[in-house]
């Protein structure tokens, strides 16, 4: 790192955790984000700001108005932009310093699977299952660590799924293709705002922690969180032997 690195990374490196290596490490980091809305908003934000060295934002919609109440990357002036070109915009202007590529579309599994093969580690921040199950099963296939979150209503969630661990759970064990319900839009469902933002701060803290592997991060716990009385209850995960995804992993 040079001297300008150094005193803008100074705070991590001053924890004994982290250090010159674990920050150095960080700049190598690569991480791909799936979802640029509320979730993916605060873990780019943060994740950009540590330092990651190499950013891979996925989305295929454009920045609506409604977006606004919770989506926080983005800006009045957004409106109409593709959301990974919002989130650049923002991302630069915190930390000109990173490397960031946008995929302006939905990510189907064929594109997923290329993409997985160059980076390190997956930030889950999709508003649907089709989509997370896909993420998934990349992720299983090529053993990258997933870092998924999910908000409806007051009610948020989050955990680790790291299946270089034989055993680990993967998101199917705990919800199966079979046992999914249809998605329900936050048009539709609404959304409480500031609980998106706890959410993807947690994404952007495991996804640091998974990479320098430092702490206890939450592979096999499912947090979950209820924004009206911020009670968290915490879930012991198990790997299902049955698993059609990742029994053989």
């Amino acid at each position: 790192m040079n001297d300008h690195q150094l005193i803008r990374y100074s705070r991590h490196i001053l924890l004994p955790e982290i250090d010159i290596e674990g920050q150095e490490k960080l700049n190598r980091s690569h991480v791909l984000i799936v979802g640029m809305g509320g979730l993916g908003s605060p873990a780019a934000m943060y994740l950009a700001a540590s330092g990651i060295g190499y950013l891979t934002l996925c989305d295929g919609d454009q920045v609506d108005l409604t977006n606004l109440q919770r989506q926080i990357i983005h800006h009045t002036e957004s409106i109409g932009l593709a959301k990974v070109d919002s989130a650049k915009q923002a991302l630069t202007k915190i930390n000109p310093g990173i490397d960031i590529t946008v995929i302006p579309q939905r990510i189907e599994s064929a594109a997923l699977r290329a993409l997985l093969q160059d980076v390190d580690i997956v930030v889950d921040a999709s508003d649907n299952f089709s989509t997370r199950h896909q993420i998934n099963q990349a992720c299983v296939k090529y053993k990258k660590p997933l870092i998924s979150g999910a908000v409806t209503r007051f009610n948020g969630q989050v955990t680790v799924f790291d299946t270089r661990y034989s055993n680990s759970p993967c998101y199917h064990c705990l919800y199966p293709f079979e046992g999914e319900s249809d998605d329900m839009p936050c048009a539709v469902m609404g959304v409480f705002s500031p609980l998106v933002g706890i959410i993807g701060c947690i994404q952007a803290a495991e996804t640091i922690k998974t990479l320098l592997n430092i702490g206890d991060n939450l592979q096999g716990r499912l947090q979950l969180l209820d924004g009206l009385t911020m009670s968290w209850r915490s879930v012991k995960l198990h790997k299902d032997p049955y698993c059609m995804v990742c029994r053989n992993a």
